[in-house]
């Protein structure tokens, strides 16, 4: 068990990393049980939100709007992150949105972690919903869902609870504890940028049929924009 570590949560635009963009970091740094600092920060992904992700998160475009990219605050938060340990509910999800923007900038992010939902899952099979909301609301924890920082806090304290109730040092030692670190493995692909070929076409197309996209072009990897282009050309031809 660690009681020094760095609880993370995303919010996002879903839950593909390859896909999808993360649209807000909050992160809290405990040290010795207590949090000592906290860091959050909106991310611009892009693109225009889904209405259901608007609805989920409480977050609207206007609030992105004038937010830096995430390869502008990535190394801040890294530089916050540091070498601890990552605490999260379903702490992958998070790692992965995280590593995956990491190796798009070159950038090395192999961490070690401890994960709220794993615990839940094993000490508390008779609970109908492990979800971090059904969790606080079991052990009366404040909690405002589905807000990054917001979320991070309550982590941290449902740890403590979990910690509490079930955590035996004379029987928990040892790497195969879900309280114990261990290693986060996400393969992560680096995306590459649009072609200039690709850029030219998308702009003729949107200008030509005089569209209103609800992305930017500019910030669309390849791939993503060979999908843009054919769901153009099959809706509105050449």
């Amino acid at each position: 068990m660690t009681d020094s570590y760095v609880c993370i949560d995303l919010e996002t635009t879903g839950l593909d990393p390859k896909r999808d963009k993360i649209i807000e970091i909050g992160a809290v740094r405990v040290e010795k049980k207590q949090i000592v600092e906290q860091w959050r920060s909106f991310v611009n992904p892009g693109r225009k939100l889904e209405e259901r992700i608007v609805e989920l998160t409480g977050i609207r475009d206007e609030q992105l709007a004038d937010a830096p990219k995430i390869e502008q605050i990535l190394p801040e938060f890294l530089a916050f992150a540091g070498e601890q340990p990552l605490l999260g509910h379903g702490v992958l999800f998070d790692y992965s949105f995280l590593k995956k923007a990491a190796v798009n900038e070159r950038m090395s992010f192999e961490r070690q972690g401890i994960d709220t939902l794993r615990i839940a899952r094993k000490y508390l099979q008779n609970l109908e919903s492990r979800s971090l909301g059904s969790l606080c609301a079991h052990y009366a924890i404040p909690h405002s869902a589905h807000r990054a920082l917001e979320d991070a806090k309550a982590t941290v304290a449902l740890y403590g609870k979990l910690v509490e109730e079930f955590y035996d040092a004379k029987i928990q030692e040892g790497d195969k504890s879900p309280f114990c670190p261990r290693p986060l493995i996400y393969q992560a692909k680096r995306d590459t940028p649009l072609t200039i070929p690709q850029k030219e076409q998308l702009y003729k197309l949107v200008d030509k049929h005089k569209l209103i996209i609800d992305y930017e072009i500019e910030s669309l990897t390849r791939s993503e924009a060979s999908r843009k282009i054919d769901q153009l050309l099959a809706e509105y031809g050449r």
